[in-house]
């Protein structure tokens, strides 16, 4: 997978997400801050002990429409990120793999830092990504009821995301 050329990179990955290369690609000479979060799969999960298996699943149409409105939203509220990744992995996720990741970049580390923690926030709320995990006794598509939101309907300080 080659990044884009651009400024912004959007993806839904079938497979390992390229972590190192979207930190390599975000990092540019203007950008003393480039903040990186990934989410890693992990064993457990409220009421769900020995978490074995995860997968997810999108509609890659509709997601990227979401994944751009959001990017959108990041670049309107800090104008100074000079480059943005936002990859989510679809398929089986091992237990301790990136299911996703986010790199901000920018000159300084107030909005690299905002804007990253914004974009994985937004995204759980705004981004329809479905998620199996399967645990000791049990299974579940995660299907306990979530609103989507619009990312411009996010409040600033952040959103509270359950899990």
């Amino acid at each position: 997978m080659n990044p884009p050329a651009g400024d912004t990179w959007l993806d839904l990955v079938d497979g390992p997400l390229p972590v190192e290369r979207a930190l390599s690609w975000a990092s540019r000479p203007s950008c003393g801050a480039v903040v990186t979060f990934c989410g890693n799969a992990r064993d457990h999960s409220p009421g769900r002990p020995a978490v074995q298996h995860l997968s997810y699943e999108a509609y890659r149409t509709g997601a990227l429409a979401r994944l751009e409105e959001l990017s959108g939203e990041v670049r309107r509220r800090w104008p100074d990120v000079v480059a943005l990744a936002v990859l989510h992995r679809v398929g089986d996720v091992p237990i301790g793999e990136s299911a996703v990741v986010v790199v901000a970049a920018a000159p300084h580390r107030d909005a690299a830092f905002d804007a990253a923690r914004f974009a994985i926030d937004a995204l759980k709320r705004t981004v329809p990504i479905w998620k199996k995990e399967r645990w000791e006794g049990g299974e579940s598509w995660g299907l306990e009821p979530q609103h989507l939101v619009e990312a411009g309907d996010i409040e600033r300080g952040g959103v509270e995301v359950a899990g």
